[in-house]
């Protein structure tokens, strides 16, 4: 449903309350104190047997577009439905759901008519621009430039009680209860367009629906900064952990992983909360991550630059100042802006944080103005806006002034300060991440697909939920991870055969149990290595089953696995794999490998799919990523074949839905490669009925780009390649924007276009397939752009609005008519119902097409020169 109606819940024209039959007391009560209290200019009707009250919804002179709903659960969906009837647009239910059947009923109530509802359990919503506060909120919000969306209202209230002592505002405040309805990607979707609202802080528990709120949660914070804070952070896995990636894989860390991803900046705290909005709303996210301290003091420098080390920050190398600069207890304004100035020149440094503590010699407004002054005459100069963040160790209301004219975010401690600093860092890191959306199939890599799902296909037709480790190797070879060569041997016999031939050539010999009820072989001492002749693989083979049979007497014995004894010696112990998470689906894990793995708990995950960017970037979030470099007479190990394994993985998720988790344990990295020295996999059934789409994984909540959407056209005798548009693709639309006619452009953008800058170009490559797709045309020959067509869907996912360029020496080869016709397959297999558009009434041609394909056109009655055009799917 997403934003449908919403308008009415946020800036009602009429409200009807129900419950006040549970006397002064009640939650009814409550509401409509608060209702006046917010002094609501509207009609507010209450529905009761009260005198002077309305018997029913069908008695109200007016349909109302919010229903207010606090009556005894039972009543609620008769409620529902009355409201509906009498065309009621929104209902706010701040009935609890006790029982767990309100929720249902109430949505069932609502389906018919299309009412929408927030709760049950919510504590209500407040806009403070409207005079609206339908809460239960103890104080009323100040108005303001945020929105806060929260499932807790307890929450919630918390949120804006602590708001209100430091003047903070807020443009809506929404509390979701139980969200049998609207949730929290509906609110995304709505504030991210809502031009009151500057920044989102977002307070949630769970994600119920991962695609859903992650394409808007994407399409939110490619908008406006979006903070989240996650209550239950540390609740325990819902699942039983089967394997070291699942044991990694703890809900608090995908969540983390999957705000990442979706450019939200997550805090842990409600000060870090508006200290995020704060450093947000004075300063715009900035390349590089290096800082260089200044203050009057060395102590209070260090302090900042511990701070700063303790948070995983990075400090500039010391330039001819040092770093930190230590300007000396009685440093004045002059000193200060002295300092600042070469600061803010040098390029060792990004970002530059001033300290200043005061003393008997040192005032706080003075230096702070010192600081304003010459970080304003830096910028005016023409120079990089280099961020500078200052604090001003107490409250004074002068320095606090002259560093907020001029843009400066202040802090009242150098630790609030460093957080600042790496809000901004983090928040950086997390667009870039959003800006990344690998292919499905990564580009010149083909794995066997085939061959891989007749292994999986295999082992779930006999009932496997454990692959044996003769298919895992297959299915890595399948994907061209390299593993260590090993022979299923059904017996002590065969495993000694195996294994001579091993030592014959002067190897040593691995021996490993196959159990399909045995995951860690270590638990049951499953494990021999180092084995140097026949007799050893014998005794070890025989001493392995007698301590299985005494551990595990219920496993089922299937023989043994026999492989080469890998030296490690320079090799590094990593682990790789996917997990399956509830809410998010396939997780890629990465981290330091071994037996100890979950102890030392050094990983960082991914949502699939990766690219070899996103993968390195993974890497780079673990500890034992710097023991991939290079150390006394180690050489580096080979990141890229790491990093390679990781995307082949995600790649393996995209393919083979029924695998569920895979280990890598360990993966052994060093200069010439890559290698699986051990590894499992776990399968299952994928549901019935469940169905992506496009093809990739029907779990996945990020849609990677859509490779089987690319075509080889001929038109007219030449060959023209038409693929989706990638985010890499600016340049290439910068050079076709080039070379189209002003008049072309003014015909697609209904105004002269002449600045063609990142932002724009950003807009028109940077995509969501989701919700959102744009073809582009290439000459096959010379590799440049022809034209592009785009459709991008509404919230609600029901009609798409289109917009088409042709190069004007292709005009009249088809072209135009090819693009719009893949585009409306795109829309009708994205289930859409609409194709919309306008376009100019002298844009003869396209309006050619639309009649062609079937479009019915319209006059738009508030501007003549246009026509609407709509093709019904």
């Amino acid at each position: 449903m997403s934003t449908y109606r919403f308008e009415a819940l946020t800036a009602p024209r009429a409200i009807a309350l129900a419950g006040l039959e549970d006397g002064p007391d009640g939650l009814a009560a409550a509401a409509l104190a608060n209702l006046e209290r917010g002094g609501f200019p509207n009609p507010i009707r209450c529905i009761s047997s009260g005198a002077g009250h309305f018997a029913g919804f069908a008695d109200l002179p007016e349909a109302p577009d919010l229903v207010v709903l606090a009556t005894g659960a039972g009543a609620i969906p008769d409620h529902v439905a009355a409201a509906g009837r009498r065309g009621a647009a929104t209902a706010v239910i701040l009935t609890p759901d006790v029982g767990g059947d309100l929720c249902e009923a109430a949505r069932a109530a609502a389906r018919r008519t299309g009412l929408r509802l927030l709760g049950p359990g919510s504590i209500g919503l407040s806009v403070p621009g409207a005079h609206l506060d339908a809460s239960l909120l103890a104080l009323p919000p100040k108005d303001g430039d945020l929105a806060l969306v929260s499932q807790s209202g307890t929450v919630a209230a918390g949120i804006v009680a602590w708001a209100a002592r430091r003047h903070v505002g807020f443009s809506a405040v929404m509390s979701l209860g139980i969200a049998c309805d609207i949730d929290v990607a509906d609110c995304l979707d709505h504030f991210a367009a809502d031009i009151r609202t500057r920044a989102i802080l977002l307070s949630l528990d769970v994600v119920t629906d991962a695609r859903k709120f992650m394409s808007a949660a994407r399409a939110a914070a490619r908008a406006k900064p979006v903070v989240i804070l996650r209550a239950g952070r540390h609740r325990a896995a819902p699942r039983p952990i089967t394997t070291h990636t699942g044991a990694l894989a703890r809900p608090d860390a995908v969540y983390e992983a999957a705000f990442r991803r979706a450019g939200l900046l997550s805090v842990d705290s409600l000060d870090a909360m508006f200290s995020a909005v704060e450093t947000l709303g004075r300063q715009r996210p900035f390349p590089g991550h290096r800082l260089a301290i200044l203050g009057n003091g060395r102590g209070i420098g260090a302090l900042a630059a511990d701070r700063l080390a303790d948070r995983g920050g990075t400090l500039a190398a010391a330039g001819t100042l040092g770093n930190p600069v230590d300007l000396g207890v009685a440093a004045g304004p002059e000193a200060y802006a002295a300092a600042l100035g070469p600061l803010l020149a040098d390029p060792g440094n990004d970002a530059v944080l001033a300290v200043h503590v005061p003393t008997a010699r040192s005032d706080s407004t003075e230096v702070a103005a010192a600081i304003a002054d010459t970080v304003t005459q830096v910028r005016r100069s023409g120079s990089r806006k280099k961020p500078v963040f200052a604090v001003t160790i107490g409250e004074e209301a002068g320095a606090a002034s002259r560093l907020a004219e001029a843009g400066i975010p202040r802090f009242p401690t150098d630790s609030d300060a460093v957080e600042g600093f790496l809000h901004l860092v983090r928040y950086r890191e997390a667009q870039d991440d959003l800006m990344r959306t690998p292919d499905s199939l990564p580009r010149g890599f083909s794995p066997d697909v085939e061959t891989a799902r007749a292994i999986v296909a295999r082992a779930l037709a006999n009932g496997q939920t454990w692959l044996d480790p003769l298919a895992v190797s297959e299915l890595l070879a399948a994907y061209r991870i390299d593993s260590v060569p090993l022979t299923l041997a059904p017996d002590v016999d065969a495993a000694a055969t195996a294994a001579w031939g091993i030592i014959a050539g002067g190897g040593t010999v691995a021996l490993k149990i196959v159990s399909p009820d045995i995951v860690h072989k270590s638990d049951v001492g499953g494990v021999r290595l180092d084995l140097t002749s026949e007799a050893d693989v014998r005794a070890a083979a025989a001493d392995i089953i007698a301590r299985t049979r005494r551990l595990a007497p219920e496993a089922r014995i299937m023989g043994f696995a026999v492989q080469p004894m890998i030296r490690r010696g320079q090799q590094r112990e990593l682990i790789a794999g996917l997990a399956e998470d509830p809410t998010f689906g396939p997780v890629v894990v990465f981290g330091r490998g071994g037996t100890a793995v979950e102890v030392i708990d050094d990983r960082a995950l991914g949502l699939p799919p990766l690219d070899l960017r996103l993968a390195s970037e993974l890497i780079d979030r673990t500890r034992v990523a710097r023991r991939l470099a290079a150390y006394r007479d180690v050489p580096a190990a080979d990141r890229h074949a790491v990093a390679l394994v990781l995307v082949k993985l995600a790649q393996l998720a995209a393919d083979c839905p029924e695998v569920r988790e895979l280990d890598i344990n360990p993966l052994l990295a060093d200069a010439r490669g890559a290698v699986a020295l051990d590894a499992r996999v776990m399968v299952a059934p994928e549901a019935a009925g469940r169905r992506s789409r496009g093809a990739y994984h029907p779990r996945f909540a990020i849609r990677p780009y859509p490779v089987e959407w690319e075509r080889q056209l001929t038109l007219k005798g030449e060959t023209v390649t038409v693929r989706p548009v990638r985010p890499e693709d600016e340049a290439l639309f910068l050079t076709f924007f080039q070379s189209v006619s002003a008049e072309d452009l003014r015909l697609r953008f209904f105004a002269p276009v002449r600045d063609f800058n990142h932002a724009f170009l950003a807009k028109l490559t940077q995509l969501d397939y989701a919700r959102a797709i744009a073809f582009v045309a290439i000459d096959a020959g010379s590799g440049l752009m022809l034209g592009a067509v785009r459709l991008h869907a509404d919230a609600n996912h029901e009609s798409g609005e289109y917009a088409i360029l042709i190069r004007g020496d292709r005009k009249g080869t088809g072209l135009g008519f090819a693009l719009m016709s893949l585009m409306i397959d795109w829309a009708r297999v994205e289930g859409l119902s609409r194709v919309e558009g306008t376009v100019l009434r002298e844009n003869r041609p396209m309006l050619t097409v639309c009649r062609q394909l079937g479009f019915t056109t319209r006059p738009d009655k508030e501007d003549g020169g246009v026509v609407k055009v709509s093709l019904t799917l």
